[in-house]
């Protein structure tokens, strides 16, 4: 990629890259119907290729989906996933869940099922001996470094986790071994907004990180 990618930071690069983290945001009602370009789409997809994975196994599959049918089939199956997800919730909690907009599968131009290969290594795999999740973590690198280059490209990207596996599976036409990661809505937006949706509703504030960071062993602060 030449000099320009491992370089050191300017200021103005280091600023948009918090810029992108800082102002992501998952978009689940601001989607337009613009197409998005294939050039920007490969942009987006070779951004996800680079996570960093565990031994380099890379053990991802991306795909993409713009046919309104089987947009339809999967959202059907969200319907039904999110009455479930409904009444596990109670009283003001529950009515608060039914006004959220928790999707864009058929409002997005661009749907994308980012998957794992748990086999795609091997029975051995370098940094994966003792903790053996790690392929999945690395998936989820790929994942959020699809949406900092999303957000940077002007994209919004919303995550669907509201859908049952095995129907998203079938779907898809996903092989048994293989293992769905996320489910993503992506497209042109109309505006992103200034904070987390979930919060500006009051489902959860964000939480000071003070609360969160322990030095040399739990909860030492």
């Amino acid at each position: 990629m030449g000099d320009a990618f491992t370089g050191p930071f300017t200021g103005a690069e280091r600023e948009a890259l918090y810029k992108a983290i800082f102002s992501r945001r998952d978009v689940r009602g601001q989607f337009r119907p613009d197409p998005v370009p294939e050039e920007v789409l490969r942009r987006i997809l070779l951004a996800a290729h680079h996570a960093p994975s565990v031994g380099f196994m890379q053990p991802w599959n991306f795909i993409v989906i713009t046919d309104p049918d089987v947009k339809a089939r999967i959202h059907a199956d969200f319907a039904q996933a999110n009455e479930e997800a409904a009444a596990l919730f109670d009283g003001e909690r529950r009515a608060l869940y039914s006004r959220l907009k928790l999707e864009g599968i058929r409002d997005a131009p661009v749907n994308l099922c980012v998957t794992c290969d748990r086999e795609r290594s091997g029975p051995v795999v370098l940094g994966r001996t003792h903790m053996p999740a790690m392929d999945l973590y690395s998936c989820v690198c790929a994942v959020q470094n699809l949406w900092l280059a999303a957000r940077a490209e002007g994209l919004g990207v919303g995550w669907v986790s509201i859908l049952h596996e095995e129907a998203l599976k079938a779907t898809l036409g996903i092989p048994e071994r293989i293992v769905p990661i996320a489910y993503l809505c992506i497209g042109h937006v109309s505006h992103f907004e200034p904070a987390p949706e979930l919060e500006t509703k009051g489902w959860r504030r964000r939480l000071e990180l003070d609360e969160l960071v322990f030095r040399d062993r739990w909860e030492r602060r």
